[in-house]
């Protein structure tokens, strides 16, 4: 089996790849054990520019939920040591980050997307939040990143309708930057990655800094988190949380209850 996750550099630029193809990338434990490792490495030795892409069809499926077991999961435990870390330390990172979206980027794959810095999208790209169809709450910080790109409004549209955005939609709602077609998607953010990583890189992280400053006069990235681990913890009580992902995992459509 090959590393659900791969870092490869390429002089003053990395790419940090979501390496579970069959399973569009979706992040199981090892493949978050994998992603933390990966970290590790780019926290002690950043580069000066980092890609984050998906390997296949899909940039990210989210958890995978094929083993969950939502009668007696700590759904609020799950984001709070296991995908949330992910979200933070992608954050915190000490370089621009560009992610680059091919397909489906759902759930901790939204989140993980747009954290970065700037992201880039090929036409194909699905753009939303699934949670409507298994009961469960938007997570891994896509509230905060969505309603400071969107707007409160638009960001409750993509949450009660489970509406899903293509590419160029994305970029005509303000999310992503550009629309590529999806073959040209990859060469398209590696120009561009390579681009930043070759400019002023320390004027940039100062830039980076500012534009967080800024943007954090609300709710803070590490309190939205914990708010949504919380309201993830109180869903997964529910019965439409259990009705919801059994039915994704018995291949169904789920009848919900508001209960």
């Amino acid at each position: 089996m090959s590393d659900p996750i791969l870092l490869a550099r390429d002089g003053d630029a990395a790419e940090l790849v979501l390496n579970r193809p069959e399973r569009r990338n979706a992040l199981d434990g090892p493949a978050v054990a994998a992603f933390a490792a990966a970290l590790d490495e780019l926290e002690k030795n950043p580069p000066r520019a980092l890609l984050l892409r998906g390997e296949g069809k899909g940039f990210c499926a989210g958890r995978d939920l094929s083993d969950a077991e939502p009668l007696t999961e700590d759904a609020e435990a799950i984001l709070r040591d296991s995908l949330n870390p992910l979200v933070a330390r992608l954050a915190a990172l000490r370089c621009p980050t560009v992610a680059a979206v091919q397909g489906a980027a759902l759930g901790a794959g939204l989140g993980l997307a747009l954290t970065c810095d700037l992201l880039l999208v090929g036409e194909g790209a699905k753009i939303g939040s699934p949670f409507a169809a298994i009961g469960a709450v938007l997570d891994s910080g896509a509230h905060l990143f969505l309603c400071s790109r969107i707007g409160p409004a638009r960001t409750l549209e993509l949450v009660y309708t489970g509406r899903f955005l293509s590419g160029a939609e994305a970029v005509e709602w303000g999310i992503a930057n550009s629309v590529h077609p999806d073959d040209e998607l990859l060469g398209a953010a590696r120009a561009l990655v390579a681009t930043i990583a070759a400019g002023p890189t320390a004027a940039f992280l100062l830039s980076k800094d500012l534009v967080a400053r800024i943007a954090g006069g609300g709710l803070p990235l590490a309190d939205v988190l914990a708010a949504e681990a919380v309201a993830q913890g109180a869903a997964a009580r529910t019965h439409d949380y259990v009705e919801g992902i059994t039915a994704f995992q018995e291949k169904r459509k789920p009848t919900f209850t508001g209960l």
